[in-house]
């Protein structure tokens, strides 16, 4: 089946959906899919039919895991989604998929408002200037409260939420919502959407939330403030786009809300889809790392990101984002990353598993392509005749460590190769080989994260697989430095020599993890092997004194040196800044740091005096705790090695009632 990508850029939306774990995500994601006609009946996470959480690990834990693609038609606009994990062990799948959209929504649990994950997966789609609209979800679940989840919003997040619906109903009887913009009733019966006028019982108080609506507008958008001054009352068609501008800059955030799971609330988020969330054309320009600049144009050079590789059973599949120009069937592409060529021999519009092959892909679309085979996340595909390197989403370090190894001998070069065929798709796992055991290290985002990649081996692979305990990545940091530690690297052996000295100083960095600046003056060490030096001091980082962890935390200052006019060279002045360095850390004193994790622990609360003795018993630190009706939310900072098997643990204390979530929170002195 061949299709065409023709849709007019104007009416192209590329979003992706983005909340904390369980807030509802996935099932947004199918009914904006029911209600668009891409798909015939409505999939339930409970029962394992989503069309997005499609891998057999997805249904089995009901989660979503992997980022799934898939797109349908709504008022005329073409709308690509991305449904994105939840859970924090798999942020770096978030931010990949961040890297390369215009808009997301972001779903919120109405009772809970704000969680951990939601709060980490808003200031990454800061970071990447993604215009966002609010979904508050849940509305009617026992405690659900829009105006507790926009406080929080306001509070934790700090937009300006601009809420454009007032609910109709509490709780249970939660029936429909109150579109502020244009004052009318939105209400569903019987599985179908009705308008009408405003109830005259919530009259009075929809005029008053849209007085509020109008003078948050007004505060920050100059149009509207204009007509607010002038006259009475903004129009619904200047406050639509005011909002609008508002939304797509930044300044402001649309908010609105419903039950998704009992399809409320969800055609008039779709319609906010379209009136807010900007096309290709309303965000910049697409700037490569040279400068040059790419319009979101079908007739400029090519130029798409990679920002997903998947291998199937029917070939390798790199999912890419196309910025500018038209990608063919049979072209040839340059790899701007590794400086080779590529064929594309296939391009698939994909709907999360299943794949439509189409003619071409042209600029603003997401599709899938066959035929790059090194190809990896990150990795500019463009025109051979117009090179250009776009900038890779940030890849995050590997925090825990598990030794994996083939039950049968025979099987250790096969476990091999899919170790880095999974390290290949997924830039967070790493494998390596330790230098001194021998065993086969696997590192990962978390727990969860190491757990679905062992699984991933046994199914995908029929291979028999042994897991060592989870081990954390250590790290070590300078406590106290080395001021003026002169270092001689004389090596003759025949031929040509190495000649360099070097002088540096070595203190504690309070904030990064290395710092180099050099103060040498008169050219007594010449500009190249200053960087030579830096180059071999970063070199020393890789291994530290106390265990061969890496270091941080370092700043080190070259303050004199000195050359020979034949025997130096950048590679003398490289070999001494590395072992000068590992001198002044063998020297100072070092300390040794162990990742920690900001948990957030809620519990009933005649559970509460038990869970928190257990966090203290787990060495955590607790910084802040809030109580909400019969139940308590405490947090913490626990290192991560005692977060591992915490789940079984907070069960038993608490009947199975409590329930908790963990991120990284960067380093902390171990003991």
């Amino acid at each position: 089946m061949r299709a065409h990508l023709s849709t007019s850029l104007t009416t192209v939306r590329n979003l992706g959906i983005l909340a904390h774990v369980d807030a509802g995500k996935t099932t947004v994601t199918e009914r904006m899919l029911f209600l668009a006609g891409a798909t015939y009946k409505r999939g339930e996470v409970h029962d394992g039919t989503t069309v997005t959480d499609f891998d057999s690990q997805e249904r089995d834990r009901g989660i979503t895991i992997f980022a799934a693609a898939v797109s349908c038609d709504w008022a005329g606009h073409r709308i690509n989604l991305i449904d994105t994990p939840g859970h924090v062990d798999f942020s770096d799948e978030v931010e990949r998929s961040l890297r390369v959209l215009d808009g997301a929504i972001a779903v919120f649990d109405g009772v809970a408002g704000v969680e951990p994950q939601s709060e980490s997966v808003w200031r990454l789609a800061d970071r990447y200037g993604v215009p966002r609209i609010v979904f508050v979800n849940k509305l009617d679940r026992a405690g659900a409260d829009l105006d507790s989840a926009v406080e929080s919003i306001r509070r934790r997040l700090h937009p300006a939420p601009l809420v454009v619906q007032l609910p109709i109903g509490r709780e249970d009887g939660f029936a429909g919502v109150v579109d502020l913009v244009r004052m009318r009733s939105l209400a569903w019966t019987g599985g179908a959407c009705e308008e009408g006028e405003v109830p005259e019982e919530l009259r009075e108080e929809a005029l008053r939330r849209r007085r509020l609506l109008e003078e948050a507008v007004a505060e920050l958008h100059a149009e509207a403030l204009e007509e607010f001054c002038a006259g009475p009352s903004i129009s619904a068609r200047t406050l639509g786009a005011a909002l609008r501008d508002l939304t797509r800059t930044g300044a402001g955030v649309v908010v609105l809300c419903g039950s998704a799971y009992r399809d409320r609330g969800v055609e008039p988020l779709l319609d906010a889809v379209v009136a807010y969330l900007p096309s290709p054309l309303d965000v910049p320009a697409m700037r490569g790392q040279d400068g040059a600049e790419r319009p979101a144009d079908p007739a400029a050079p090519l130029a798409a990101l990679a920002f997903k590789v998947n291998s199937t059973a029917t070939g390798r599949l790199t999912y890419v984002r196309v910025y500018s120009g038209t990608m063919r069937k049979g072209d040839t592409v340059l790899d701007a990353s590794a400086g080779r060529t590529e064929r594309i021999s296939r391009i698939l519009r994909v709907q999360a598993d299943r794949h439509t092959e189409v003619d071409r892909a042209v600029a603003g679309d997401i599709v899938a392509v066959v035929g790059p085979k090194a190809a990896r996340p990150g990795t500019t595909l463009c025109a051979p005749g117009s090179p250009l390197v776009l900038e890779p989403p940030g890849a995050a370090d590997p925090v825990v460590s598990v030794a994996v190894e083939a039950r049968r001998s025979t099987d250790a070069d096969r476990l091999a190769s899919a170790l880095a065929r999974m390290a290949e798709e997924d830039p967070s796992l790493t494998v390596r080989t330790d230098a001194e055991t021998g065993q086969t290290l696997l590192s990962g985002m978390g727990e969860l994260h190491l757990e679905v990649a062992v699984e991933k081996v046994r199914r995908d692979h029929g291979l028999a697989v042994g897991v060592g305990r989870p081990q954390v990545a250590l790290r070590e940091t300078l406590v106290r430095g080395v001021p003026g530690l002169l270092y001689r690297h004389v090596k003759q052996d025949g031929g040509a020599g190495q000649y360099a000295h070097v002088m540096i100083d070595v203190e504690p960095l309070a904030e990064g993890d290395f710092a180099f600046s050099s103060t040498v003056t008169g050219g007594r060490v010449p500009r190249e092997y200053v960087r030579a030096v830096e180059a071999g001091c970063r070199d020393a980082l890789a291994d530290g004194p106390l265990g061969g962890h890496p270091v941080t935390g370092v700043r080190v200052t070259l303050t004199d040196g000195a050359t020979h006019a034949k025997d130096s060279s950048e590679l003398a002045f490289r070999t001494a800044g590395r072992l000068a360095l590992r001198e002044a850390l063998r020297a100072g004193t070092m300390a040794l740091l162990e990742p920690v994790a900001e948990v957030t622990v809620t519990v009933p609360d005649d559970a509460a005096g038990g869970v928190l003795g257990d966090l203290a018993a787990r060495r955590g630190r607790i910084s802040g705790s809030a109580t909400r009706p019969g139940t308590v939310v405490i947090t913490a900072i626990v290192p991560l090695a005692e977060v591992f098997g915490y789940a079984t643990r907070l069960r038993s204390r608490t009947q199975g009632r409590g329930t908790f979530t963990a991120r990284p929170a960067g380093y902390a002195p171990a003991p």
